[in-house]
Formats: structure tokens, C-alpha cells, sequence
């Protein structure tokens, strides 16, 4: 058995045969590292190398880190480096050291544009059905949870229910009120202005009316919820996933569906239509002291347009709407908050693709049903 550890090289033709004995330690790791370095002009010169391990005593990770190098300056070159002699009880430590620091380069991109667009469309289908899939998971959780509560009506948890609906009922009237207020003053001001030159003033009533009422006041109003509440529903539930408590949840027996999730979508669809109806009725007085002080037209007379232009039939179309548009906010707040990682940057980028996804969706849907109630004459 050799005291200090020795790399013995010689060649045979263009083949380099390196062989390691001794110790290769970490305790003789400046004789080891020496003894690296003084083989590399021959292993450059060579066109393949072999490493004969058989006389090897000791081996630590850092003597077979050092080993590994070796074969991966031969390789890096393109020189064929083989391994041989190996005892057993080092093949297990040889192994783990191989595969330190290998990455597999990523393929290379496609230079041709179409190939990569068709590549984007392929990653985002793949995502949409990924997106899809949640979507009514969560859907089915909320409905076996409402099942249950149905059940057992003493299951619900009625204060976190009052809570969330003061927080995103109560506390959201004054900015609903504000914001409808404000699209229906430019509406009936744009109407005013344009139908002026046709002599037609009167008709703004009609549109102020039926678009606030059909259309406007509860998109509106649910895009606001969306950024307002489904924002946060996203940031909470994704802070509750970092801080592991929904996983605490778990363990404890309770089903995070039941206590976290069904009281803030069961808020949202309580709350969504109040607000929408506020809001409609702001947006109707907006268009109201427009009609009074831009277009001429007293209070009674816009009362009397509107009644004569307007119908129950419009004031429930909006409506209907409102309870599925909540219902998709929170159940897409709530699954991307599920799907927060345990980073800042994670939750962020949740939240944002919380609001993008809640908005489009309620402008989608809200189409949907357009096309829908114009089919059966609503």
C-alpha cells in the first residue's frame, strides 16, 4: 500500500494510459491536484486515454472528483476516455461523482418561423388544457362541498361567509358607485353629442338604458371585482400555500375547499349581483344629471324615456349574468392561489395571471350570453 497517492502515465502509440495508486484522499489533496495538473499536456496530445483504477487503496469524493475531471478533460476534447479496474466498493461513489454538474444542453431552436410559432401554439394548447382541467376540478370540489352543506347545513361556516361578504360587498359599494356613475355620465355625453347632429337627442335615453342595464353595468362592475377581489382571494390563498397552513389544514383533518374557499366564492355570488344593481342604477343617474345639464332634458322627461325604452326583460338579462360571473372569478382566484410555489415571485405572478384569466373569462362569458339570450328573444 503506497503512503502517498501516485499517477503513473505512459503511452502506447496515440492511447495515453493514466493509472492512478495509492490514496486519493482529501488529505492528500495538494499532491492530488498536482499531480492533475501535470498530466494535461499529455492527455491533449493523446487521441484517447485510459484510466486504470485497479491500483487505487483509498477513495474519497474529493479524489474521485478529481479522477472525473480528469476523464472530463479527454472527453471535452473529443478524445475517447475508458474506465477500467474499478473495485467495487468505489463503483457506487464513481457513479454519484459522474453525474455532478451534467446538463443536458437544450435542444436547439428552430430557426424557421413558422416552426416556432407552431411551437407557441402547441405550449399554450398544452397550457389551456392544463388551465381547463383545474377549472372544473375546482368546480367539482365547490359542488361536493355545496352538496355537503346541503346536507349539513350547520357545516357552514356562517362568519366567514358574513365576513367576505362585508369585504367585498360593503366595503366595494363607494368605488362602484363612483366608477358606474362616471361611464354612465360619458355615455349619455357621447350620445348627446353625436345624435345632436341627427336631431335624435331623445335616443341616448334608449342607449344609456338598455346598455347599462343588458350590458355594461354588470361587466363592469364584475371586471372591477375581479381586480379588486379576485386579486385578493389569489394573494391570500397563496400566502396561506408559502406559509404551509392549507397543507396544516389538511393534517388536521378540515378540507381547505370546505373552510377556505367555499365561504369566498359563495360571497362572490351573493355579492356580485347587489353591486351590479347599484352599480346599473349609478350608471342611470350619471346619464340622468348628464341628460339634465348637457342635453337639455328635465328629470321627468329622462324618467319617462326610460321607462318607455326600457323593460324588466333588460333589467333581468343583466342580472342572470352576474352569478356565473362570480362564480368564475372565484374559482379562478382561488385555483391560481392553490397553485402558488413557495417565492414571492410565484405569488406575483399568480395574482397577475388571477386577474388576467378573471377578466377575460367574464368578458367571454358575457358574450356568451349575448348570443345566447338573443337566440331565445331576451
Amino acid at each position: 500500500m503506497n503512503p502517498e497517492p501516485l499517477l503513473l502515465a505512459t503511452s502506447s502509440g496515440d492511447v495515453l494510459k493514466l493509472r492512478p495508486e495509492g490514496p486519493w484522499t482529501a488529505s492528500n489533496v495538494t499532491t492530488l491536484e498536482t499531480l492533475s495538473r501535470s498530466v494535461d499536456a499529455e492527455v491533449h496530445r493523446s487521441r484517447a486515454v485510459t484510466l486504470d483504477m485497479s491500483g487505487i487503496s483509498a477513495l474519497d469524493t474529493l479524489g474521485a472528483w478529481i479522477l472525473e475531471k480528469l476523464s472530463r478533460k479527454a472527453t471535452s476534447s473529443g478524445r475517447p476516455a475508458e474506465i477500467m479496474g474499478v473495485a467495487d466498493h468505489f463503483s457506487g461513489l464513481l457513479e454519484e461523482v459522474r453525474q455532478v454538474n451534467r446538463h443536458t444542453p437544450p435542444p436547439a431552436a428552430a430557426s424557421n418561423p413558422v416552426l416556432l410559432r407552431l411551437n407557441d401554439l402547441g405550449k399554450a394548447t398544452i397550457g389551456a388544457r392544463e388551465d381547463i382541467a383545474i377549472f372544473l376540478q375546482m368546480l367539482g370540489a365547490l359542488f361536493m362541498a355545496v352538496a355537503g352543506v346541503l346536507r349539513r347545513p350547520h357545516s357552514l361556516r356562517l362568519t366567514s361567509l358574513v365576513y367576505q361578504l362585508n369585504r367585498i360587498g360593503l366595503q366595494a359599494i363607494p368605488i362602484v358607485i363612483l366608477i358606474t356613475f362616471l361611464i354612465g355620465a360619458i355615455i349619455a355625453q357621447q350620445g348627446f353629442f353625436h345624435f345632436r347632429r341627427f336631431g335624435a337627442e331623445s335616443y341616448t335615453v334608449d342607449m344609456v338604458g338598455i346598455l347599462v342595464l343588458r350590458e355594461l353595468g354588470v361587466l363592469i362592475v364584475a371586471i372591477m371585482v375581479a381586480g379588486r377581489s379576485g386579486s385578493a382571494y389569489t394573494a391570500e390563498l397563496g400566502s396561506m400555500k408559502m406559509r404551509e397552513e392549507i397543507d396544516a389544514l389538511s393534517t388536521m383533518g378540515l378540507d381547505p375547499v370546505d373552510v377556505l374557499i367555499l365561504p369566498r366564492v359563495a360571497a362572490l355570488v351573493i355579492a356580485l349581483p347587489i353591486l351590479a344593481f347599484i352599480g346599473s342604477m349609478a350608471a342611470l343617474y350619471g346619464g340622468g344629471l348628464v341628460a339634465q345639464f348637457y342635453g337639455d332634458m328635465g328629470p321627468a322627461i329622462y324618467i319617462a324615456r326610460l321607462h318607455e325604452a326600457i323593460s324588466v326583460t333588460h333589467f333581468e338579462v343583466g342580472i342572470l349574468k352576474a352569478p356565473f360571473m362570480a362564480l368564475v372569478i372565484g374559482i379562478v382566484a382561488c385555483s391560481e392561489g392553490l397553485r402558488v410555489k413557495g417565492s414571492a415571485e410565484s405569488l406575483g405572478r399568480q395574482t397577475t395571471t388571477s386577474v388576467v384569466k378573471s377578466i377575460f373569462l367574464v368578458i367571454v362569458l358575457d358574450g356568451l350570453f349575448a348570443i345566447f339570450f338573443a337566440s331565445i328573444g331576451m
